[in-house]
Formats: C-alpha cells, structure tokens, sequence
C-alpha cells in the first residue's frame, strides 16, 4: 500500500477559477473569531447547534464541555494556521522532540491561561447558568505518560511555545494510556484508562499525514547503477501510521505550535476472503493486530510478546515521525539534504526514540542515495539525547535476535555504525579490549543486545544529563569513557517547569496574592518572584500567605472526606510524597516513618507529637511486584492508624489513588512538606520537588537529583536535607555495606521491621510483607533505606519543630517560592535552543482583521 499524498490545493484548481484568497474567502482572510464574551457565547451556541446538533433542552454537561471546548480550539486554530505559515515562509529552523510520554493533563484550562481568556469564558459561561470550574472537571487527562518524562515532555511544549520557538512535538496516541488505579483491599488493581471514551475534542485528525511502517521481512543486497551496494527490505508486515494534531499555544502571544500524535492503522482493513469461508477472527485478525501498537502506554515487559511490542512502539514512532520530518524538509529543499541539519534539530527524550539514529541513516542511504560518511555527518548533527537515568537496569537494550526478527536493515545499519565506531576507538585505545568491550554499541553475552544509550551518544551531537549531579555522574561514572572521547558532547540543562499551569492555573489564589504584590512579569519570566522577599516580615502579607495555604488545605481536605471517608485536621502537618512508586524513590523509608511516630504515641498517648496528615500517591509498573506490595503495606498502615482512637486524631495515613496531572493541581499547592527522599544519585532530576517548593511547600530531601540546585538557591536554613550523599554510598558499597549495622543499633528501626514482618499490620496473613523486610535485610538494602534511616527521623523531629513556629514556617516557604527562578521550563528551554538547537524565536504577526474584546 502506497502513502496517501498530501492534498495540494493547485492540483484541484482549474484556470478560470477564483482561489478562495482571491474571493476573500480563505482563512488567511478571513477575520478572527472574536474574544469578548459575546462572540464567545455566540461561537458556544454555534458549536453546540451545528458541531454536537443539541439545543438547551438536550444538551448535556458533557456536551457543553464539548461545544465551549469547540470555541476555545476555533481561536486556537486561527492562530495555528498562522504560526505554520510563518514557519514555512520565513524557512526557519524547526526543532522536532520525539518522546514516548507526554502527561499534558486537562487542555482546557491551560488553554484558556494560555489565551489570556480565561476571566472572559468564566464569565459568558456564567451568565449562560454554568460554571466554568465544573465544566473543566468534564474533560479526561491524556493518558499519554506516567511520570516525570512525560511531564517534562509537556512542560516543554509549553514553554517552546510561550518562547515563540518553531518546535513540534511528536508521540503515540494511546488509546487506553498506561492504567487507570483502582485500590481493592489495599492493592493496586490496573484497568483500561480509556481517555478517549468521549472523544477527544482538542485534536484534528490528519488522514492526509498517513505513513506504511514496516517490520519483519529481510534485506535484498544488489548493486546500483553507480555500483555500490543497494540494501531493499522487502517482503515486510506493514502498519499505518495516521496522524492526530492537538494545537500548543504559547502564553499572550501568537504562537501555537503542534503536537503530532501517531496512530496505529491496519493496511488492510478486512480481509473479505476469509469472511467468505467463515473464519471471521482472521477476516479482522491484521486489522486487530496492527492497532494493538497504540492501545497501551508501556505493555509490560516481562514476557516476549510485550517487548516486542515495546519495540514496536518505539519504531513505530520514529518511522513515522522521521517520514513526516523528511517530507516537510523536502517540500522546501527537493533533492537536496547538505541543509538537513541547518533546518531539523531533533531531540531524542531518553532512549525511547533512539532508533531514530539508524532509521535516519536508512531514510538517507536508501531512499535518498546518500552514501555513507554524508548521511552519517547529517545524522550526526541533526541529533540530540537526553540522558534521564543513571540506574544500569534501566539502561535500555534490545536483544539482536529481536531485531534481527522486526528490524533487519537497521540492525545491519547499527553494526555498520558500531564498526565503524570501533575502528575509531581502537585508533585511541590501540589493543585494549576492555575498552572495546565497554564503548561498543554490542553487549556481548549469551544473548546479544544492542545498548541505546551507547547508540544514542555516539550518533548525537549533543547529550545532555537534567540536572548538576546527574551530569556529573554521567561524565564521571557511567559514560565516563564516551567522556574522555568527547569531552564537550556531554553537558547540563537542568530540567524545569512551567510556572503557567504548575502555579498560575493550579494555584490561582497564591498566584493572584502574588501578582498582587509584585506584578504578573513572573508569569514569563519566573526569576521576578525574587521580589517577593522584600515582603518577609510584612505581617499582613505573611498573614495573606498562610490563608492561602489553609484555602489550599481545605480544598485538598474536602475532597478526601469525599472520595476516602476520611477526615483529616487542616491544623496539621501535611506531608505529602506523590510520585511513581519504586525502591529507590524510598516510599518505604517514609513508611517507617510512619511507624516510629504511631509507635511513639502507641507508648505515651500524651506525648507532645505534632499533629500530622501523610500522604502518598503513584503507581507501580504493573509487573513490578515490590512496588505493588509497597502500595498495599501504605495502605494496610492507613487501615490500623486511621481506625486507632488513640492515635488518629494526630496522625493520618492516605493513600490517594490514581495520581494524575489533575489531581497533582489539587494536592500540590496544599502540602506543607514535600517528600524528595530518593537515595543520592538515583534520581536523574526530578520535577515534582519544583513543583511543590514553588507552591511554597517546603522540602525534606536528600542530596539528589535537583534538591541540590534547589538547595542552592533557596539557602541551607530553608530546606531540611539529610541523609548520605552519592559519594558516601559509593565509597560505603566499596567498602561492605551492612545493613544490619544500623538495625541493631537502632530500637525503633528494630521495632517497626519487627512489627512489618510479624504480620502486626497484616494479621490474616503475617508474612505477607516479608519481600520488603528481605529486601531490607537479606538482599543488603541497595537503597539505602536503614543507613538514612536515623538521619531522616531526626531531620523529621527538625521540621515539626519549625512547624510550630509559623512565623518561621512562613518565612521559610516564601523564600523558597521567591527562589524558584531557576526551575522555569522557560529557562531549560532557552539554554536548549542557544546551546543546543541554535534556533531563534519566530513572532508571529496576525495580518488579518481582528475583533477585539
């Protein structure tokens, strides 16, 4: 099956026809949708009539979600169509980010902050009887991520738009994401997230933009009329990939640029012979098959059928986002690719997309001609990696045999690359093996695998870690020998957030106090919250500042005594930790925390213990056992202290199910301490701790990841840091790390294990908890959780006791708000365009007639 070309107008034209510009009638003609609130309630009742076809009597909560969904998206692509334009007449560079996850979260509100419509569309919706906050609450997050990646992804989005950078976002368009969390008797249970029930009404489908993917097959070799080697893959199992397009505006500007969704298509729809014999599964059995490709954010890869899949996915987003990438270069640069990386700067979001490097080099070889040493010096300069582990199991390989299997000519593209590699290594290293060994591409073994990340590096221009320390282990330790090599490949953009949803949207009113005092320049430019400290000591502002937080706190309250049963006390400490559940993020290290303090009151109920509400959300992989039982032990810990009357009027424990960007709006700007606890030089960066220390929640954290730039610039005396630093645990580990050391001397440790693994909170089956006591104990605690343990109770003691000094709280917390200038997205995104992209704002003018409102 051969790709749909693009419908080109001039193709339909014929000579005595008038274009649509010329009769006036085109969209770069025609004048912009109005922004006041009448226009805005003219477009809602226009949509609603003509898009849904429903009126006030038959319309729906949802439908009216839909139809002010549909007005907001009609200003949106006004100035979509225009950007695009821009893009394509000025022949900018355009920068493209390939990632697996994008956690955008709810598009509505953003874009109406975005737009600067928000107060306008409050207001017509509620002279029309509806409330804009209960019509925001109709709209599904994407479940297009999990973590920290995707929302990175998202982030940056934003920001690239907001800086008037021409960029592109592209991904897969899952249609069940990667789970919906549901708590049943104290486990996670995963269920289908199906996102897209209601339809999607942000996205434009693009059945124009469709492309053949190709797996499986073999490679033909045969010469050229040049007589060089020609490689054709033939006899492939092929796959459609057809493109969904939500438009990304920028903040009070024109810019909206596009986020490209791919989903996966069948190349045959039906196969009627089939059906005619009666075999009706088979009739549909390619069509079931091919999509399966988008159904689900990261299958789980513990069986063979999930990793390939997984492996589909991921060459399934490069294929077709390189295909599209390289039809737009052409349509403007026929025949000629010397220019490729002066127009295309590509950056890969973590290993994921990184069978971009081979996919290109097939693209430019053998559909374009390109022999070998130019295709490589274009694909060479055309990508960047970023870099978002330093834990070797999470370093992403694939076994040869896989690929050999889906992939045949990249895999002989990829041993073209690493030989070629080697040579140059052995050129350095001449007759060091171990060295070879170490910086091939190829991990030998009984079963070969090829390592992205070594590919990734080596066919990228620039690889970057996302924060001060994670970069320094990348050169020092982990890529320490690509570092040697290339000494300036490998650099620091520090990762960030965007302030317009992560305070402006999710916080309104400490971003209103704040804009009140200082003006709204923070909104694009996030270092002016450094004004804010001139106002520590103002006591009405002070005042102002903590209302704002119990406001917060009796949001996030009322919608726990809803959705758990639970009442929790405004008055009290609340320490919070929402993030993915794993062992090195140490949820289990706040668990003990939890015990030590039930037991402290169990022993004196009169003892003077602060009053404090701990909460923790996040999933686990579904495969990822240890997490799972570390989900059900949380809640096992709820279910003994929330039912204890002795205890639970000053300590409560809740699991919040099912955390996702929305809820993240409602439960950060209410935490009074945030949880970043991850064992030194395990988490790359982090974002939530950003998050939350700009919301004005003070940190607990070790020396990781961010916590220490945020260290830095809040000051030593206004975030509480404990625990073992990344160089302490090296040189521990070298030196035979005990974990029963700390055991033994510590009675309270001693007694909350014992209590875990006596089955005190799980007396129908009291070994139940007994992998996590192992884990602990027997398999020499690799996290650390014991050797932080002490520092972490005392560091705790440290922040009740400040909790009881409010005026010190709040000083502490709009330091830490005022300091936050370095961890705007805008900020990464800037230091990413200058040093690695080299691309430069394009602002978009609107040349077309324009109601104002």
């Amino acid at each position: 099956m051969e790709r749909i070309p693009e419908v080109k107008s001039d193709k339909h034209k014929t000579e005595s026809r008038l274009s649509l510009a010329e009769r006036g009638l085109s969209p770069s003609t025609n004048e912009f949708q109005g922004l006041d609130v009448n226009s805005l309630q003219q477009s809602f009742v226009n949509h609603l009539e003509f898009s849904l076809a429903k009126d006030e009597y038959s319309a729906t909560i949802r439908d009216i979600f839909k139809s002010l969904s549909l007005t907001v998206r009609d200003r949106l692509i006004e100035r979509w169509i225009e950007t695009q334009q821009t893009y394509y007449r000025r022949g900018t560079k355009r920068v493209y980010y390939l990632s697996m996850e994008y956690l955008m979260g709810r598009l509505l509100g953003n874009a109406l902050i975005n737009l600067d419509l928000y107060d306008n569309v409050k207001k017509a919706m509620k002279e029309l009887g509806y409330d804009l906050g209960d019509l925001e609450e109709m709209e599904s997050d994407a479940a297009l991520g999990n973590g920290g990646l995707g929302r990175l992804a998202a982030c940056f989005m934003d920001s690239m738009a907001t800086l008037e950078l021409p960029a592109y976002g592209y991904g897969i368009r899952y249609e069940f994401g990667i789970f919906y969390q549901k708590i049943y008797n104290g486990y996670q249970v995963e269920s289908p997230d199906h996102w897209l029930r209601y339809g999607n009404p942000w996205e434009i489908e693009r059945p124009e933009y469709i492309y053949i993917i190709k797996f499986n097959g073999h490679v033909q070799e045969s010469r050229n009329d040049r007589g060089l080697p020609k490689f054709d893959w033939v006899n492939t199992d092929n796959v459609i990939a057809m493109a969904y397009d939500t438009p990304i505006p920028g903040y009070k500007n024109n810019s909206v640029n596009n986020l490209r969704l791919w989903s996966a298509k069948p190349s045959r729809e039906f196969d009627l012979e089939f059906f005619n014999t009666g075999d009706y599964g088979r009739a549909v059995q390619d069509k079931i098959q091919s999509e399966t490709i988008s159904k689900v954010l990261y299958p789980r890869d513990d069986f063979f059928a999930g990793r390939e899949l997984r492996l589909k996915q991921e060459y399934f987003l490069v294929s077709a986002s390189l295909q599209d990438i390289v039809r737009r270069y052409k349509k403007t640069h026929p025949g000629n690719f010397s220019l490729f990386p002066q127009k295309v700067a590509i950056q890969l979001n973590d290993t994921h997309p990184a069978l971009c490097i081979p996919e290109l080099m097939h693209i430019l070889i053998d559909q374009e001609g390109l022999e070998w040493d130019e295709a490589w010096d274009i694909t060479v300069n055309t990508f960047g990696y970023t870099n978002h582990t330093v834990m070797p199991e999470a370093m992403e390989t694939w076994r040869v045999s896989l690929l050999h299997k889906l992939l045949p000519r990249h895999l002989q593209i990829i041993f073209e690359i690493n030989h070629r590699w080697l040579k140059k290594v052995e050129s350095i290293y001449t007759g060091d093996l171990e060295k070879l060994k170490s910086l091939s591409l190829i991990e030998e073994g009984e079963e070969k695998k090829v390592r992205m990340a070594h590919l990734a590096i080596v066919g990228s221009h620039s690889v970057n870690g996302v924060a001060e320390l994670h970069t320094n282990i990348l050169k020092n330790r982990v890529f320490h020998e690509f570092y040697k090599i290339w000494p300036k490949k490998i650099n620091c953009k520090t990762n960030g957030i965007t302030q317009r949803r992560w305070l402006k949207f999710s916080n309104p009113a400490l971003s209103q106090l704040i804009t009140e005092y200082i003006g709204d320049e923070w909104i694009t430019d996030l270092y002016e919250l450094k004004k804010l400290e001139k106002f520590i000591g103002d006591e009405k502002f002070e005042q102002q500042w903590r209302e704002v937080k119990k406001h917060n706190k009796k949001r996030l309250a009322g919608c726990v005594k809803q959705d758990y049963q639970t009442e929790i006390d405004l008055n009290s400490l609340f320490d919070v930790q929402v993030k993915r559940i794993h062992e090195y993020k140490r949820q289990l290290l706040n668990a003990l925390h939890v015990i030590t303090l039930y037991n402290r009151l169990k022993s004196d109920p009169a003892a003077d213990i602060l009053p404090r509400t701990v909460m923790l959300g996040g999933k686990a992989a579904p495969a990822y056992y240890t997490a799972k039982l570390i989900i059900k032990l949380i809640n096992s810990l709820s279910d003994i202290i929330n039912k204890d009357p002795e205890v639970n009027s000053r300590l409560k424990v809740v699991f919040l199910t099912n955390y996702s960007v929305s809820n993240a709006q409602l439960i950060i700007p209410a935490a009074d301490l945030s949880e970043q606890i991850s064992t030194a030089g395990m988490e790359a960066s982090g974002t939530g701790n950003m998050k939350f220390a700009l919301n004005g929640a003070l940190t607990i954290g070790t020396l990781d990841g961010a916590n220490i730039e945020i260290h830095q610039e809040v000051g030593e005396e206004n975030i509480f840091v404990f625990g073992l630093t990344d160089r302490q645990i090296q040189k521990m580990r070298e030196n035979g790390y005990d974990p029963r050391h700390h055991l033994n001397r510590n009675d309270e440790l001693r007694q909350a294990i014992d209590m875990i693994s006596h089955g005190y909170f799980s007396p129908d089956q009291p070994d139940l908890f007994m992998p996590l006591v192992d884990s602990l104990i027997r398999a020499g605690d690799p996290y650390m959780v014991l050797a932080d343990f002490e520092a972490y109770i005392k560091c705790q003691e440290k922040v009740e006791k400040t909790y009881r000094d409010q005026s010190e709280w709040t000083r502490m917390s709009i330091m830490n708000v005022a300091n936050m200038g370095k961890f705007s997205s805008d900020r990464t995104i800037r230091e990413y365009a200058e040093e690695i992209w080299k691309v430069k704002p394009v602002h978009i003018q609107l040349n077309k007639s324009s109601k104002k409102g």
